[in-house]
């Protein structure tokens, strides 16, 4: 048997379960082996039962000497006493599953268990809810006590012991032989075969081992990655675009009329990215910056040498109030030297007779916006796009230069994993005249001091951004919502207007709510995180935050970005209840540091890649081993590897698997 087999031969397998893994997508032994354990056991020993709540999960033996089904207020559970194994009477932990009563037929009194999971005070009890759980006979041996176990992720239809007993017996089935290897390893690793390293990670002897065996098949994956990363970038440069920006009247008209200099960070991605376009290869180039450091001027500057050499711009944004945001800023700053700036969303359209630059939103796309001649295009927050947007835009013009943006520092490893086939440039460096920003954590503060503040600060004509997770009050959500709180807030700062923003408003109530906020009328904006991009009110110097545990770090930096814009000192008040230690914890680091990519690195070790990624960017959202994103130097390497191999072989003739590997995943990207 090898691992190109299909379980159509596997005998051990019952019809059911053959199905249940179709359903899986395991259709051959080799995807089987590849459904490796997403973490492991020492069931060698076990964790001591608890005496209190524990912060982390624990490993617990016992023998079941209770069970029943009950309920309360219209919600039933299933409850399982268990007791320690050696009997000692007060070692003990209640177990309870919702909704599953079928556990009634399951589980039963002197059975003996293995349970997972974190225990938690409940009415004077030590209580776990839905703890993953095996039943265990009095005779097991084996691959299912007494060694380190594999615990996989679940299947449907198949119980975790029984996926257990499935892997083994494969394992013991494949053969050995090199052939049936995959060509990473048979090609380009001189150390173990693959499927003495998949045993090794399925059942290890030490944990040392299983960690070895899972860095190998990591490695195999980003060296994949990396591999179709530079292939890509490879195919791009080879390209045929035109050569932009040779001429720069325009761009000097800019810089004269300018009341200020540009920083030597704008200045130096300028250069970059001029020298990209009087390239005859289109440019592909990510421009990463700061919150407030000037991306928008930067990418003026691009547009003017496009607009000089004869061609149209278009700038796409993720929300309305980003794109009228930008409208209005390369109206205030590109009018007085001839530019003609058009508007397009789905409820407005402006300007678009003769317009050198279009600035929209996904109404770029779908809505008959007509290009002459689209030579540049801009993606702002483009990580809020998906690859098919941004690809839609992209093909308005003939193989133009593309310029994305992102207002979120990315730490190094998801620059490389994420944007390796993007040339980058980074906005190192705020401008000058900016106010400092003094950000500071309060657990429960009175109401009445904070007013208090919030008139002191409103009396010196400043405005204020008072931001709250939800729109309305939720039964599910322990939460203030802007609707319940914006009426309070109308009584507490009586004399001053206070306006209510939030996603459900149609575009024309945000629009006239902005407005009257960016021009001063409204002095205090009550709203959820629908401002975390695109307003820039220089004024407002002071931003509240309430539950601000329930925002994510990236997105809390965003928000403070918010203020701090003009010359005043600002301050961030980040209002949390305290219950959360990891919470308070991520408010302390906002308020101790302004640098967001000190930030962003901080954030993808407390939260792990997964959640700071959020949604599949260029697959590394589908990344099995997403945890290597925050190892540089694991990354570095495997992308040296890919590197070497191109340089050596730039066609990948003498590896024609690895050709249609690249090429088919190229092809998936376009589609």
């Amino acid at each position: 048997m090898n691992l190109l087999a299909s379980l159509e031969d596997f005998d051990l397998l019952k019809r059911r379960e053959r199905e249940a893994l179709l359903l899986a997508g395991i259709r051959t032994f080799g995807d089987l082996m590849d459904w490796l354990p997403k973490r492991y056991e020492d069931r060698r020993c076990f964790d001591d039962y608890p005496a209190q709540p524990t912060g982390d999960c624990v490993c617990l033996r016992g023998v079941v000497i209770d069970s029943s089904r009950k309920g309360f207020g219209g919600r039933s559970f299933f409850e399982a006493t268990i007791e320690d194994h050696a009997g000692q009477g007060m070692s003990r932990v209640a177990c309870r599953w919702f909704n599953m009563p079928f556990l009634n037929n399951v589980i039963a009194t002197g059975q003996e268990l293995i349970l997972y999971g974190r225990p938690k005070n409940h009415g004077g009890r030590l209580v776990i809810d839905h703890p993953e759980f095996e039943i265990i006979g009095t005779s097991d041996t084996g691959i299912h006590v007494d060694r380190i176990v594999p615990i996989y992720k679940n299947i449907s239809g198949i119980v975790q012991r029984r996926l257990r007993e499935l892997i083994h017996a494969s394992l013991q089935l494949i053969d050995c032989d090199g052939e049936q290897e995959p060509a990473f390893y048979s090609e380009f690793n001189a150390g173990p075969s693959v499927i003495h390293t998949y045993r090794q990670c399925h059942f290890p002897q030490h944990f040392d081992e299983a960690e070895q065996a899972r860095r190998l098949f990591a490695q195999e994956e980003f060296f994949y990655q990396q591999l179709r990363i530079l292939w890509k970038r490879k195919s791009q440069r080879v390209l045929k675009g035109r050569r932009l920006g040779e001429k720069t009247s325009l761009l000097k008209a800019f810089y004269q009329q300018l009341p200020f200099d540009l920083t030597a960070a704008q200045k130096r991605c300028v250069k970059e990215i001029i020298a990209d376009m009087r390239d005859p290869a289109p440019m592909n180039r990510l421009l990463q910056g700061d919150v407030g450091s000037g991306k928008t001027f930067v990418a003026m500057c691009a547009m003017l040498m496009a607009i000089d050499s004869g061609c149209q711009c278009a700038l796409m944004a993720p929300t309305q109030i980003l794109a009228e945001q930008h409208y209005l800023t390369f109206q205030k700053w590109l009018a007085p030297i001839g530019v003609k700036v058009g508007l397009a969303t789905s409820d407005k359209k402006e300007d678009l007779d003769c317009a050198s630059i279009v600035i929209g939103t996904q109404a770029l796309i779908f809505d008959q916006v007509f290009f002459r001649d689209l030579g540049l295009v801009v993606i702002d927050e483009q990580h809020r796009f998906g690859v098919a947007q941004r690809g839609s835009l992209i093909r308005r013009g003939v193989m133009p230069d593309v310029l994305v943006m992102t207002a979120t520092p990315i730490p190094r490893t998801l620059t490389l994993t994420l944007y390796g086939d993007l040339d980058v440039s980074v906005l190192d460096e705020l401008p000058k005249g900016r106010g400092a920003i003094i950000s500071g954590v309060r657990v429960k503060p009175k109401v009445s001091d904070m007013t208090s503040f919030l008139k002191g600060e409103l009396e010196k004509e400043r405005q204020v951004y008072l931001v709250y997770p939800l729109v309305e009050e939720s039964e599910s959500i322990k939460a203030a919502s802007v609707i319940e709180e914006f009426p309070k807030w109308q009584r507490r700062l009586k004399g001053f207007e206070v306006g209510l923003l939030h996603g459900k408003l149609n575009a024309a109530e945000k629009e006239q709510i902005m407005d009257r906020f960016r021009t001063g009328k409204t002095e205090v904006l009550v709203s959820t995180s629908v401002i975390e991009v695109g307003v820039d009110v220089g004024n407002a110097s002071v931003m509240v935050v309430f539950d601000a545990e329930r925002f994510g770090l990236a997105q809390l930096h965003q928000l403070r970005g918010r203020i701090g814009r003009g010359e005043h000192k600002s301050y961030c008040i980040l209002v949390t209840n305290g219950k959360s230690p990891d919470g308070v914890e991520k408010l302390n680091v906002l308020a101790q540091t302004r640098d967001g990519f000190k930030l962003a690195e901080h954030d993808l070790r407390m939260r792990g890649p997964g959640e700071v990624l959020g949604t599949n960017q260029s697959g590394a959202g589908s990344l099995r081993f997403s945890e290597y994103l925050t190892d540089v130097a694991f990354i570095r390497d495997c992308r040296a590897r890919a590197q070497r191999l191109l340089d050596e072989d730039p066609d990948l003739d003498r590896y024609p698997f690895l050709r249609e590997k690249v090429n088919e995943i190229s092809d998936i990207e376009l589609s």
